[in-house]
């Protein structure tokens, strides 16, 4: 089955704070048998990545999801480049005892950063966790050297300090606070390079960006790391696969990422995934009608995003997909099984080479 034929609702909700230049969330819904699914890759997604993102609507909305293994999820606050005074009132308001911190904001310095994360700090007290995440923001020297000065602050991890595999794996070795990689998992035509670089001690996972639940999951078991599943900043429809993903892990480290519709001024379900005292239920809401008229899209937005549909679903057809085999392998798609495979054997062979130079 096609996209087109279940139903298709566009949305788009404002930012209550800019958030990455993103300063309102759009992407579309699709109807199948199994529920609502949703596909709302960023906008510099190009119809070859944007696959991935409708792949996982379709394995919402056509197949659902494996059973899970929890029923509650941990999930930590999200404090974008905010003022101090602003980023300790979201952390105290949001009972969360875990907060990822922002930085490396463009207009912003590193005094900015400081004063932001030890405001968060003070609001958690001694005992909750911070983590910072740069997307990518800093080059080695700079990472280096800020990683090393946020820790007075006891990070509990940097996310992708750097841009690069290589840039990674230079600053782990220089720092002591663990290195998480994102933008190099969701964004990688081989996710899994990320393990054969020595790049990072932490996994963080989209459920989006890498195909869907099972694609992900297949992606946390190759890479062995420590899993955080994050989310793409999504209504609650795209964040149940997120708590799905979560559920479905063996092991759950980490708080997630997966309180972030704090962030939004609206959303599509009566009763939004949203925490309390740090966790959410999870579950699965049913889009309600009447809160999605309230964000629904106009026409010319709905049509750009339409077409983007198209172009994603293409992919997808091209890639051999059918009503339920659309987990195969995609052009640069981190959901692909033969991606996978291929990428464990460049883990088993980069493994073996530095055991041979060991020896």
């Amino acid at each position: 089955m096609t996209a087109r034929g279940s139903a298709v609702r566009v949305f788009s909700i404002a930012m209550r704070t800019r958030f990455r230049g993103v300063t309102r969330r759009e992407g579309v819904l699709l109807r199948g048998p199994a529920g609502w699914g949703e596909f709302s890759p960023f906008a510099e997604y190009g119809p070859a990545e944007a696959a991935r993102w409708l792949a996982a609507a379709r394995e919402a909305a056509f197949e659902g999801w494996p059973e899970p293994l929890r029923d509650r999820v941990p999930v930590n606050v999200t404090v974008p480049a905010v003022d101090p005074e602003r980023a300790f009132a979201m952390v105290r308001a949001s009972g969360c005892r875990t907060a990822k911190v922002k930085v490396a904001e463009r207009g912003q310095d590193d005094a900015d950063d400081m004063a932001r994360v030890e405001a968060v700090r003070d609001a958690l007290g001694p005992d909750g966790r911070v983590r910072v995440d740069v997307n990518g923001g800093w080059d080695v020297e700079r990472a280096v050297r800020m990683t090393r000065a946020l820790d007075r602050f006891d990070l509990e991890y940097v996310e992708q300090p750097c841009a690069t595999l290589e840039e990674l794996a230079a600053v782990r070795l220089r720092v002591d606070v663990p290195v998480a990689a994102d933008e190099s998992i969701r964004r990688a035509e081989d996710p899994l390079r990320v393990k054969a670089a020595g790049a990072a001690d932490v996994a963080v996972l989209k459920v989006q960006p890498l195909g869907g639940v099972r694609a992900a999951l297949r992606v946390a078991e190759a890479t062995g790391l420590p899993v955080v599943v994050s989310s793409a900043v999504e209504s609650s429809v795209g964040l149940a696969a997120g708590l799905a993903l979560a559920a479905a892990l063996p092991e759950l480290p980490f708080a997630c990422g997966l309180g972030t519709l704090s962030l939004l001024a609206g959303d599509v379900v009566a009763d939004p995934l949203v925490p309390v005292d740090g966790v959410v239920a999870v579950r699965r809401p049913v889009v309600d009608e009447a809160a999605l008229a309230a964000v629904e899209a106009g026409p010319d937005v709905a049509a750009a995003w339409r077409e983007r549909l198209g172009e994603a679903e293409k992919v997808l057809m091209a890639a051999g997909d059918g009503a339920a085999g659309y987990l195969g392998a995609l052009p640069g798609s981190a959901a692909g099984s033969v991606a996978v495979s291929a990428a464990e054997a460049g883990v088993r062979a980069a493994e073996a080479a530095r055991e041979g130079d060991v020896r």
